[in-house]
């Protein structure tokens, strides 16, 4: 059984399409076949791995999924690109009734040769995400090492436990990721004392540090194993798909 993996934050720049991007990497490069599916109207995950925006999405399309997916330059590695079309962003968005049902079939159907899906969602709390959210399996959840943290994460939450309640339990708490982790400072040992402390368990082990690879590597088209595989950046994703991996 394969595992949906939703990649949602309501804040922007706290890591959320590096870590889709980078943990799919790192998936695929540990043997298992990953499907990337661009849900951001933004398309970032899409250009980071080298590709093009599609002019209509593939989740609203009367087709199979399967037509529509590309290769990237890492082996078992394959994307669903993203559109910037607003008919599609507004048709995906479309979360009630048989519309979120649809979407949901769509994607069970389209995602059986794989063995992880990872759905990049824009940041916000609003009903693109809360589609992504009734159609996954697992809410993985980047958080970066800030003042502001922890600010809005209780309504973000309250959006899970409800989608967790409407899916009939399908849908579980994958992890809590802690990005741009500075050591050096006061303020970031404070965050992870603060995120451990009410979150426990789900906390993942691993700290993705601040690393200008992660930065740089989208504007070359690539993961940052392909930019700069000997980089902090590439080492902290490793030990995450490691984490992932171990918690099956």
């Amino acid at each position: 059984m394969n595992k949906i993996l939703c990649v949602a934050n309501q804040k922007g720049g706290v890591g959320k399409t590096t870590t889709a991007v980078n943990l799919s990497a790192a998936l695929a490069l540990a043997g298992q076949r990953v499907l990337l599916i661009d849900m951001d109207p933004q398309c970032n995950a899409t250009g980071a791995l080298g590709c093009r925006p599609t002019e209509g999405h593939p989740l609203v399309r009367n087709q199979p999924i399967r037509d529509s997916i590309v290769e990237t330059d890492i082996a078992d590695l394959h994307l669903l690109p993203g559109s910037r079309t607003f008919h599609d962003v507004d048709q995906l968005a479309k979360t009630d009734g048989p519309e979120a049902d649809r979407l949901r079939r769509h994607l069970d159907e389209g995602v059986h040769a794989y063995q992880y899906v990872l759905l990049d969602c824009p940041p916000s709390i609003g009903t693109l995400t809360q589609a992504a959210l009734a159609a996954s399996t697992e809410v993985l959840m980047p958080i970066q090492c800030e003042y502001f943290a922890m600010e809005g994460l209780t309504q973000l939450i309250q959006v899970i436990r409800r989608a967790i309640h409407q899916t009939d339990g399908r849908l579980t708490f994958g992890g809590i990721l802690l990005t741009m982790y500075d050591p050096s400072l006061e303020l970031t040992h404070e965050v992870d004392q603060e995120v451990r402390e009410f979150f426990g368990d789900i906390v993942f082990d691993t700290v993705v540090p601040r690393d200008v690879s992660l930065s740089e590597a989208p504007s070359h088209g690539q993961s940052v194993f392909e930019y700069s595989p000997r980089s902090r950046g590439a080492f902290a994703y490793t030990q995450l798909c490691m984490e992932v991996l171990e918690r099956e």
